[in-house]
């Protein structure tokens, strides 16, 4: 069995083929149907490397900001600010780039966005004031933002539906490695000299390097170019890379091109949807950061800072979680796995606002069902996004919808600092488990059920 087979079956996936074999030779099959084969898992590895690099970009900020605060000391307002710099730049990003990628091409800014991230994560070595680093923060948040629209985008567009869910659910549990790994690496090594921050945060250019070498020559997503009546483009990509039977059929719409933009996410048979995965997203995203971006904060002010284990305890619980969320998402309905996922959430944070400090062990363990349910269900931030939208606004909506949560996430980041040294730890808690029920109570009006569907049915294309 080949690497990329031990790979597939590492994902609960079926073995892959060689692409010439991706179809039967008795019939025609559409992209939506064909069976995994190696391109697919070529385009998934090159999608999941960047999320582990931007997964260990973003984790390696919690550490090092404890490192850099002995070197440049900081005030709470500067905590705040580089702590939510990248998310800030995501916001951006992910409207320009995903607005560029339903013009110009999926394959472009798949190069472009890692370009920015490189360049800029190399050049936190550099820094010498707050200011300069909150700048290069939010430059490789500008490129994570691009990633993530197109990245989505262009997996999705490749995907089978049989495996879609796996492979988009799985950018959580990859993410998730690389903020763990960036994070036992802050725990070991951020207070080896007072430079150790520079080369902790430094230290993201090598995967972002990696990932951008290899994903040269990587080809347009079909759908697109179908989409954009580049017939004949698409279709050789689709020849090369899964057979000559596999067909777009129904892949694209006629008129794509008046009718993308932002503008079209609004309009009455989208906006729903798009109103649902922004808030959604939002609800999720902004506990998690708010809290995981300053758990060295959070457990010294419940005093689980004390050599228990705690912080690498709960580090592997993030991977524990997220992949248990694969197995949930192939299980469950879409509907269930979030609203179920939103209720467990929201009360782990209500016993931990309630529980006094003195009960070690029960804000453990109330901690620990936060971390593995936020963890799993992460997984249907890469997976919503991509099936709600059709082709020619799947990067602008998952953009949209990025950008919204990065704006939260940003937000809830900057003042969570705040918040627990003017409220305390205990009211911060519960307004956190408040956006986690709010979440809830939208996804019951409003979440779709897309496990089932093709690409376009799942869109409402």
């Amino acid at each position: 069995m080949s690497n990329q087979d031990l790979q597939a079956a590492a994902l609960g996936l079926a073995p892959t083929l060689p692409a010439a074999a991706a179809a039967p030779a008795h019939g025609p099959i559409s992209l939506d149907d064909v069976p995994l084969n190696r391109f697919h898992i070529k385009i998934a590895g090159l999608t999941f490397g960047a999320h582990f690099t931007e997964g260990f970009a973003l984790g390696t900020i919690g550490y090092a900001l404890a490192s850099l605060n002995r070197q440049m000391p900081l005030d709470a307002f500067w905590m705040g600010m580089i702590g939510s710099s990248a998310l800030m730049g995501i916001f951006v990003g992910s409207l320009v780039f995903g607005w560029l990628s339903d013009r110009l091409g999926r394959q472009k800014i798949f190069l472009l966005s890692f370009l920015i991230i490189t360049a800029a994560a190399f050049a936190q070595f550099y820094v010498s004031s707050p200011f300069e680093l909150c700048l290069l923060r939010v430059l490789i948040g500008f490129g994570m933002g691009g990633d993530f629209a197109v990245g989505h985008a262009i997996l999705a567009e490749f995907s089978p539906r049989k495996h879609r869910g796996t492979l988009l659910g799985s950018f959580s549990v990859v993410w998730t490695v690389g903020y763990v790994v960036a994070n036992v690496l802050g725990m070991h090594y951020a207070d080896a000299s007072p430079d150790a921050w520079r080369w902790l945060l430094a230290s993201a250019g090598i995967p972002a390097l990696i990932v951008l070498v290899l994903r040269m020559g990587t080809p347009e997503s079909p759908r697109w170019l179908h989409g954009k009546g580049r017939i004949a483009e698409a279709k050789a990509i689709v020849l090369k890379h899964f057979g000559p039977n596999v067909t777009l059929d129904g892949g694209h719409d006629e008129h794509a091109q008046s009718h993308g933009g932002f503008m079209r996410l609004f309009r009455k048979d989208l906006i729903r949807r798009t109103i649902f995965n922004c808030a959604f997203f939002v609800c999720l995203v902004i506990p998690y950061f708010a809290i995981y971006t300053f758990l060295p904060t959070i457990l010294k002010a419940i005093h689980l800072n004390d050599g228990s284990g705690a912080d690498l305890l709960l580090n592997g619980f993030l991977v524990l979680g997220a992949l248990i969320g694969i197995w949930l998402t192939i299980k469950l309905s879409r509907r269930v796995f979030l609203i179920a996922s939103f209720a467990v959430t929201c009360l782990s944070l209500v016993a931990l606002s309630v529980l006094p400090e003195s009960a070690t062990l029960a804000m453990i363990v109330a901690f620990a069902i936060f971390t593995l349910t936020m963890s799993a269900f992460s997984n249907l931030v890469g997976v919503f996004p991509p099936e709600c939208f059709p082709t020619e606004v799947r990067a602008c909506g998952v953009g949209l919808a990025i950008a919204c949560s990065r704006l939260g996430s940003a937000v809830g980041t900057f003042l969570l600092p705040l918040g627990i040294l003017h409220l305390g730890f205990h009211a911060t808690m519960m307004v956190l488990a408040a956006v986690l029920l709010i979440g809830m109570v939208v996804s019951i009006a409003w979440a779709p059920e897309t496990k089932h569907l093709t690409l376009n049915e799942a869109s409402g294309a």
